[in-house]
């Protein structure tokens, strides 16, 4: 036995796996084992085991009044045929057991014994239920073959020989159809239960991976959103731990700017915990996410930062670009440039966008190579990763690169579907 997510039981029968408890397995084979020990019987299996005694018994008096009017049958053949009988009966406690075992061995019984009639075809019924077609084709064959040669041995006193012939073939398909309508039933039954615990944990399997993908987006969103503050506290902080001697107009700005930094980035933090805390039904409150209609304030606050900054924007509206590729132009402007804050401090940035309906939108973040070497500024090294990802879910690419002027650059191209 082996287990699957969400600790579901898995079981081999007839060479297929099963995700069920023994209990209901040992409906199809009742010598199926759990932890190698027999399930305990039911008061359900009491309770049909008990039946098909009892019908074996009724089936078999009715075979003991036959045999009492045969007037050619010896009085101890006719005692040891119902003696036989008998032992049969008492033998059907054993069918589940032994389905095949049991059913082979009254082919010679029920040949020799007309009382031992009602158990042998509760013996075929029971190898239907529990065992596979070829079983039970084989068995089914050896007790239609035998049929017309016990007749022709011991003839029945009130019907033709053809009559009873056919009825007692008829009667033995019977059996053995109702047994396989029975077995097809239950693996029915255990068919659906065993879909419907697939479902249950391939559902418990999407919802766990729904809630990844929603904690990484999460994750991606953050980043995307504080780097851009951080970094100026980060840059401006260094600048003033660099140059304590700087003019007061220079110290004020900076701090200025840091404080500025750090209002917005708690207002974007108290943003995404509003949409982790919003329902399903809630609208998370703050601010719009940004689009490529807030590109020229992004890199206005840049400026006032201190950064040298060009916008090429050939977009004419920027607001009939679609809200998701926007957002996603925005965080790949907004992350170029502050690598280009972290990396190539003083260095002029060029970002360049345009696209048309139909045919995509490009973004481009260039910049040279700094004039001095950066201060090392800390960070995870994750920003383009996640920016790359962002863009392959948008249908798009990014591609980042060192140019041939020393500097660095990042190309990305999203779909912009014609209206």
């Amino acid at each position: 036995m082996a287990t699957v997510s969400g600790d579901i039981p898995v079981r081999t029968f007839e060479g297929r796996r099963w995700l069920f408890p023994s209990a209901v397995i040992h409906e199809l084979d009742p010598d199926a084992q759990a932890g190698g020990r027999r399930p305990r019987r039911t008061a359900r299996d009491w309770l049909v085991d008990f039946t098909c005694f009892l019908l074996a018994v009724v089936v078999g008096a009715a075979g003991a009044d036959t045999v009492r009017h045969e007037a050619h049958l010896p009085h101890t053949l006719a005692v040891l045929d119902v003696l036989i009988g008998g032992l049969a009966c008492g033998a059907v406690w054993l069918r589940r057991r032994w389905p095949l075992g049991l059913a082979v061995a009254m082919i010679p019984v029920s040949f020799v014994s007309a009382t031992a009639g009602g158990a042998s075809m509760v013996a075929l019924f029971t190898l239907a239920v529990h065992r596979p077609f070829r079983h039970l084709a084989w068995i089914t064959g050896v007790s239609l073959a035998m049929v017309p040669v016990f007749y022709c041995l011991r003839p029945d006193p009130d019907l033709p020989y053809l009559v009873v012939v056919v009825l007692a073939a008829l009667f033995t398909l019977l059996v053995a159809c109702l047994g396989m309508f029975v077995r097809s039933k239950r693996q029915l039954m255990v068919s659906l239960r065993d879909r419907a615990r697939r479902a249950e944990t391939e559902a418990g399997l999407r919802a766990e991976r729904a809630q990844r993908l929603a904690r990484e987006a999460i994750a991606r969103e953050m980043h995307d959103v504080l780097a851009h503050r951080l970094t100026l506290l980060s840059v401006h902080a260094g600048a003033l731990e660099f140059r304590p001697d700087a003019p007061r107009e220079e110290i004020a700005r900076a701090a200025g700017v840091i404080r500025e930094s750090a209002h917005e980035a708690l207002q974007d933090l108290r943003e995404i915990i509003g949409v982790l805390r919003a329902t399903d039904g809630d609208e998370a409150g703050g601010r719009p996410q940004p689009t490529l209609a807030a590109l020229e304030a992004l890199v206005a606050e840049s400026r006032q930062a201190g950064m040298k900054v060009t916008l090429d924007n050939h977009v004419g509206d920027p607001a009939a670009v679609p809200a998701s590729v926007g957002r996603t132009a925005y965080r790949i402007a907004q992350e170029g440039l502050t690598n280009a804050r972290k990396h190539a401090p003083g260095a002029e940035v060029t970002v360049r966008v345009t696209g048309t309906p139909g045919a995509g939108l490009d973004i481009t973040v260039h910049n040279p190579a700094p004039e001095t070497e950066a201060p090392p500024v800390p960070g995870s090294g994750q920003g383009l990763i996640g920016l790359t990802e962002r863009a392959t879910l948008a249908g798009g690419h990014l591609q980042h690169l060192a140019t041939g002027d020393g500097g660095f650059e990042v190309r990305a191209w999203l779909p912009w579907a014609a209206a």
